[in-house]
């Protein structure tokens, strides 16, 4: 295969503007479009753009121009159809945040949990129950600290 001496080459052939997002329109609802209707070049978001074709297509009904009504309805199908994209990917990623702001509070309440039983665990035993061998060492030992008192 050839080397490309170009180093700004993209692959996939003719000109046209790149969407990015891998051939995806991005769905970002701030987005600006520029948009070639039927007669005329508009810019803007995929909301404004949905109501300006709106508008247009109820003008030209008003005028009696038909087939210039469907085509502007037809291109503000498409943005309705846009927005409604939009709107579902927002909601799957609000739904995807929750999940995960869930999973974590759930994750620092097990960790939480564990800790405290570890400092339990680890926390010496009350006298009470503990070893009799070991009372009777502290016992020795407070014995032979008394008899070293008394003889000094």
């Amino acid at each position: 295969m050839k080397r490309m001496r170009n180093r700004h080459h993209r692959s996939g052939g003719g000109g046209g503007a790149s969407r990015g997002n891998n051939g995806q329109i991005p769905l970002n609802r701030n987005h600006v479009f520029e948009s070639n209707g039927p007669d005329l070049r508009i810019r803007g978001t995929a909301q404004q753009l949905f109501e300006k074709y709106l508008q247009l297509g109820r003008d030209a009904t008003g005028t009696g121009d038909r087939v210039q009504a469907e085509a502007y309805f037809q291109h503000a199908e498409h943005y309705f159809r846009m927005l409604n994209a939009m709107n579902q990917a927002a909601q799957a990623a609000q739904q995807e945040r929750a999940e995960r702001q869930r999973n974590y509070e759930q994750t620092r309440q097990e960790r939480r949990e564990r800790q405290e039983h570890e400092d339990e665990a680890a926390a010496p035993a009350p006298a009470s129950e503990r070893r009799p061998s070991e009372r009777r060492r502290r016992a020795e030992k407070r014995d032979e600290e008394a008899e070293q008192d008394s003889e000094d």
